[in-house]
């Protein structure tokens, strides 16, 4: 489930990030594309305990020029597939990892055994990072919600 709502999360960010506002993100094609409704409000959930506390910006306000740049080291592209070497990219580049979330995931990877993590592998890593982040401001909150559970 967890995987999920982390697809939801990225999607709902990437479409911040083209300038809509939440209420003009049409969610009803999430339900249509499989996603719950308590998937869906538990995303929505985790994107407003999280940027409620201010631990990211949805819409990067850092200039590029402010924004470090990270290059994978060669024994990294050989743990990771392309794609999900792209996908921690686009993560990062929506502010739903931080810095050190990102070298969190990569670690992660790299101690975990796999020849080479694929895209499902990162995913599932991502995740556990997300949502099992005992240092952050609002662990105490609840990121997933009962099945009878919405926000409004």
């Amino acid at each position: 489930m967890y995987e999920k709502v982390v697809e939801i999360i990225v999607y709902l960010m990437t479409e911040i990030h083209q300038n809509k506002q939440l209420g003009e993100i049409d969610l009803s094609s999430l339900s249509r594309s499989g996603y719950t409704e308590t998937e869906i409000s538990s995303a929505l959930s985790w994107i407003f305990d999280k940027f409620s506390v201010g631990d990211a910006q949805p819409v990067g306000n850092a200039s590029p020029s402010s924004q470090s740049f990270r290059i994978f080291h060669e024994a990294e592209k050989m743990s990771l597939s392309v794609k999900a070497q792209g996908y921690l990219i686009q993560l990062r580049a929506l502010a739903l990892l931080s810095d050190l979330d990102f070298e969190l995931v990569i670690d992660r990877v790299m101690r975990s055994g796999f020849l080479k993590a694929g895209l499902p592998e990162v995913k599932s890593i991502v995740a556990s990072v997300l949502f099992n982040n005992e240092d952050a401001p609002n662990a105490a909150s609840r990121f997933l919600l009962n099945s009878s559970d919405t926000i409004q």
